[in-house]
């Protein structure tokens, strides 16, 4: 069964990003497109327009051609938009570096996008200089660093904004022409390059406006970075394209998030799981005046219904909306709308126009599943990916010949048309035969009010068989017991899905965009004693938890 949008299909928009996002810049004149979250510094559309054409300049007098790699490599400020679109109008390809990367992470990465520019920020010139040095000798030059906000011996913004040179007049075929080169890891383990085209992006942008009509006065608060393809589209290319001002968070911190909302008057938030459960949970909350915010979109993991709900109740919004997507979808496919007054709690959306999907069962990928019926999400539309960066084999098991884009997530499709996910494929459990999400135990742990973040895997136990293990941080002053939690979680699910161990640490490993590193928590599995992964009834002495320092600002954005 083919689902189809309840939109109907949307024209490809062959339009660069830039283009796309900036086209009515100049007109908007003076009228705030950026702002320092920290400083309250302020960039207008106008300067935007203008710097961002002489980055273009610049670089293109540097030697930069249509096709060349720069790597981008900064937390949000308010160089970062400027950069990014003066490198996309030099007819670059722009491959976004996670600001929490290794050298060793860095390297590979500049290795593998050929990248033959590298810009960065003062704080993180140390680890791009280690990168570059990592490289050793290579075929193609080493890329030259510049370093934005200056430093002695580098390149800065206001270097590259002095050049007056003649802005480059490229021809661009959007179809083929890749704007963004994110990595991720897709539905295995190693990080990839996926080729976004520049109307890949530029079209997913009008398939997500269909459903999201924020006003140009809008004011969003962008803490999600943009290295992450969520941050970019959903912080910086949607408000942008749309009149918006984004106020820029370098990090997240809690109370910077929160007075940031209270001083700028925020209206509009798009964020991640672990700033939910913090807005729903944490007591310092109440602290400031929020009541300007009148929409919240949440993406990026799974997020509990009832967190949702909690969340939502305390700050007066109508709901959490969440939307659906994945780096290679450009990256959406699924959105609330804004205009929808009682989503389902749970639902993270529906289609998005133009585009299709299918669920095929797990076991039998051949089988294509219903309405209410549980299995992989396929999909397909014109916000595709082109492939992964020199990889077609990789690019044919997650693209099949019939253009369906194999998530590896698992959900259902309710009679209304709303899909709810279940978790990731690769990541269920298998206990003697069933299938087990981690992401239900998450939510039943996260329902405990000694309980601030927790996260499931699948561990071995004594006689070979999958168990679910959690690992679960507890508020300041709890002490909490390993078969306390275990009896919790038991009264509220099957009996197949019960927690069968407890283990007790400071924060849950998490990537920048809120998803939790469950490779971590395996490695972590895997150098644990066997005696410490125990079940009920297999040990009469609970193992007391370590103190705790947890709060709710403790498993957020950016820990890895």
């Amino acid at each position: 069964m083919v689902f189809r949008s309840e939109y109907g299909d949307v024209s490809v928009v062959d339009q660069t990003i830039h283009d796309f996002v900036l086209n009515g810049a100049s007109a908007l004149g003076d009228q705030p497109a950026l702002v320092d979250g920290t400083d309250g510094t302020t960039v207008s559309y106008a300067r935007l327009d203008h710097d961002h054409r002489r980055v273009a300049a610049a670089l293109a007098a540097s030697g930069l051609r249509k096709g060349d790699v720069l790597a981008l490599f900064s937390p949000n400020t308010l160089a970062f938009p400027t950069v990014f679109y003066g490198a996309t109008r030099a007819g670059a390809t722009v491959t976004l570096a996670s600001a929490l990367a290794t050298a060793e992470d860095l390297a590979k990465q500049l290795r593998d996008s050929s990248a033959r520019w590298l810009a960065t920020v003062s704080g993180l010139l140390p680890t791009a200089l280690a990168a570059v040095e990592l490289l050793g000798e290579r075929a193609d030059p080493l890329p030259e660093v510049l370093v934005c906000d200056g430093a002695p011996g580098y390149r800065s913004l206001a270097d590259l904004l002095s050049c007056t040179a003649a802005e480059p007049e490229l021809t661009f075929d959007p179809a083929e022409d890749v704007a963004v080169l994110p990595y991720s890891s897709g539905t295995t383990a190693a990080p990839k390059g996926v080729m976004l085209t520049h109307r890949s992006i530029s079209t997913n942008l009008v398939q997500v406006d269909a459903a999201h009509h924020p006003d140009p006065g809008d004011r969003h608060l962008a803490v999600i970075p943009f290295f992450h393809i969520y941050g970019l589209t959903a912080l910086l290319n949607t408000p942008l394209s749309q009149g918006g001002t984004v106020v820029l968070l370098p990090r997240f911190e809690l109370r910077t998030f929160l007075s940031a909302i209270e001083r700028f008057r925020i209206n509009r938030l798009s964020v991640a799981p672990p700033i939910v459960l913090a807005l729903a949970k944490h007591p310092v909350v109440d602290d400031y005046d929020l009541s300007s915010l009148k929409s919240i979109v949440c993406a990026a993991a799974p997020l509990d219904a009832e967190l949702s709900v909690t969340c939502a109740r305390r700050l007066g919004v109508p709901c959490v909306r969440q939307a659906y997507g994945m780096t290679e979808l450009s990256p959406g496919s699924h959105l609330i709308a804004f205009d929808d007054p009682c989503p389902p709690p749970g639902a993270v959306g529906k289609l998005l126009p133009g585009t299709q999907m299918r669920i095929v069962s797990v076991d039998d990928p051949a089988l294509d599943l219903g309405v209410d019926q549980t299995g992989e999400l396929l999909v397909r539309g014109p916000q595709v990916m082109k492939g992964y960066l020199g990889q077609p084999e990789e690019t044919d098991a997650m693209v099949d010949a019939d253009g369906w884009l194999h998530t590896g997530d698992v959900g259902r499709v309710d009679a209304a048309g709303y899909l709810y996910v279940v978790d990731r494929v690769k990541e269920l459990i298998k206990h003697k035969g069933y299938q087990v999400p981690p992401a239900e135990l998450e939510a039943v742990l996260l329902t405990h009010e000694g309980v601030t973040d927790a996260a499931v895997i699948g561990v071995l136990d004594d006689d070979g068989n999958e168990v679910p293990k959690a690992y679960v941080v507890t508020r300041d002053g709890v002490h909490l017991t390993e078969e306390e939690l275990i009896d919790y979680v038991s009264h509220r699910v099957a009996p197949y899905k019960k927690v069968r161990a407890v283990e007790f640490i400071d924060a849950v490993p998490k990537a920048a965009s809120g998803k939790i590193l469950r490779r971590e928590l395996r490695a972590r599995a895997r150098t644990r004693p066997p005696g410490r992964q125990r079940h009920p009834g297999n040990d009469t002495t609970p193992e007391r938890p370590r103190a705790q320092q947890a709060s709710g600002t403790r498993s957020t954005l950016g820990q890895r």
